[in-house]
């Protein structure tokens, strides 16, 4: 799909990093090349503050200090955010660029953890030696029973407590990278805000040019014609001529049967009848009866949909056709409809001469209802055709 998607996006804000499943020796190793980098980089950050801190005190030397201190601490870090995307499976954001503070707060930060992390390990591997030498005692018989379970319980809790430390330092160093190389917790929250926000008022205008819409539809049309309904039936009440009053009711007739059909296109329109009692299946059949030009409809979904999804679904397909239809000069349109686990896709496809305008007023409604339901309208429409309008909207 070239087209981009028409309106805001639908973001489906995913936290970060994301873990995939890692061997205990690789988690072991890259903990312990941590240790490594951490000294590194604690070793960077007391040299460099001890070189250019002078610098960075004057206003004049600020910035020219800052970016040589930047310089090494972005190397550094991206030799952690390596680290734990090679032993650790972890997955970042690609084009997620963190602030300079947050990059210094993140190495400063996964230097105490780093070494820390490195005691704890030494202290394990001391632990370990000791039990050896405990248990040679034991087998010398140099070591009561006594002795032996008090160092065996003493060396239990140490062991447990060293367990434990090194899982929460894990949960920390990945919960510190989480929040450096992608977005954190409280931006993931304040970007959903600000989505749903946008949603919100672009649901709201859609609604509003929707009335605007259908108060066109009743006051050009229908209205239109109900006047005209009605002279017919004043000059043939008035009309001395039998024959001239019979013909006059014979045209108003038909006039009311055009009126009763576009006021029926009108309610359909609004909201159709079909999709409550038949489902959509049947109410994109009632579309495909009402279209000017041939229409082919493959529905490829089993079991119920939610409503407000089939509404959504229902709606992208009348306003592609209609629009196919009247402005397009296509000649056939395709409409495809099916469902992938949770995400329902509407594919409508037409031979006309393209050229569509994702911000007009119908596509961006559609847009609008779609991400609504944190779906997202895609729109393919170069000059000259064909067009493709894909509406990607998730069930769950």
């Amino acid at each position: 799909m070239r087209g981009d998607p028409a309106g805001p996006p639908a973001h489906h804000l995913t936290p970060w990093p994301r873990r995939a499943a890692g061997r205990p020796i690789s988690r072991l190793t890259g903990s312990l090349i941590g240790f490594l980098t951490a000294l590194f980089g604690a070793l960077y950050l007391l040299l460099a503050g001890t070189v250019l801190g002078p610098f960075l005190l004057r206003p004049r030397s600020r910035q020219r200090a800052l970016g040589a201190l930047m310089t090494g601490a972005r190397g550094l870090t991206a030799l952690e955010r390596t680290r734990r995307s090679a032993f650790f499976g972890d997955r970042f954001p690609e084009h997620y660029q963190a602030s300079d503070r947050k990059l210094l707060r993140y190495l400063a930060l996964r230097c105490s953890t780093g070494l820390l992390c490195g005691v704890v390990t030494g202290l394990l591997g001391f632990g370990a030696v000791l039990a050896g030498l405990t248990v040679g005692g034991a087998v010398r018989g140099t070591l009561g029973w006594e002795q032996l379970l008090t160092q065996a319980l003493l060396g239990g809790v140490l062991l447990f407590l060293d367990v434990q430390g090194l899982c929460s330092l894990a949960a920390l160093d990945a919960r510190i990278a989480r929040e450096c190389f992608g977005p954190s917790e409280q931006e993931l929250l304040q970007r959903r805000i600000d989505e749903l926000a946008t949603s919100r008022a672009a649901v709201v205008r859609a609604v509003d040019a929707e009335r605007r819409r259908i108060e066109r539809d009743l006051h050009d049309g229908v209205q239109q014609r109900l006047v005209a309904l009605g002279m017919l039936l004043g000059r043939a009440r008035r009309g001395r001529d039998p024959e001239q009053a019979g013909a006059l009711l014979r045209q108003a007739h038909e006039e009311s049967r055009g009126v009763l059909t576009e006021l029926r296109e009108v309610a359909w329109r609004v909201y159709p009848s079909a999709l409550d009692s038949l489902g959509l299946e049947e109410a994109l059949g009632g579309v495909a009866e009402r279209c000017g030009i041939p229409l082919r409809t493959r529905f490829e979904v089993r079991g119920p949909l939610p409503e407000s999804v089939e509404t959504a679904a229902y709606f992208v397909v009348s306003e592609a056709v209609t629009n196919a239809a009247k402005h397009s000069s296509a000649s056939a349109v395709s409409v495809r409809v099916t469902l992938d686990g949770a995400l329902l896709t509407v594919r409508v496809e037409d031979d006309g001469t393209g050229g569509a305008d994702p911000s007009g007023g119908g596509l961006s409604g559609l847009s609008s209802r779609v991400a609504a339901l944190d779906g997202v309208l895609h729109v393919d429409s170069p000059v000259g055709g064909p067009t493709t309008i894909t509406a990607e909207i998730p069930c769950a």
